[in-house]
């Protein structure tokens, strides 16, 4: 039995070299979205009002329900709190 090594879970679980790719950019747009509202200390009624969406779509966001959330809709709430975001490019291995 051979052991596929893969670079991250995404790349393991997803078809495509694109789907892996989204999953990642969304995942660290979740992770970073969900250290904000810790760091901050507020609670999830108050962040759905800062990044414009509702309570319960935060609630989901906490609990990780990354396939409930596009890219757009994450870059949007990140920047609606005044998050920052970098993208880098780089020549695939």
């Amino acid at each position: 039995m051979s052991e596929e090594r893969f670079a991250s879970v995404w790349d393991a679980i997803e078809d495509t070299r694109a789907g892996a790719e989204n999953m990642k950019l969304r995942s660290q747009l979740m992770m970073s979205l969900k250290s904000h509202i810790t760091r901050t200390k507020i609670n999830q009624a108050r962040a759905a009002e800062l990044f414009g969406v509702t309570q319960p779509r935060v609630s989901d966001l906490m609990r990780g329900k990354i396939d409930l959330f596009s890219l757009d809709v994450l870059v949007n709430m990140a920047t609606a709190v005044g998050l920052h975001i970098e993208l880098r490019v780089l020549d695939a291995a």
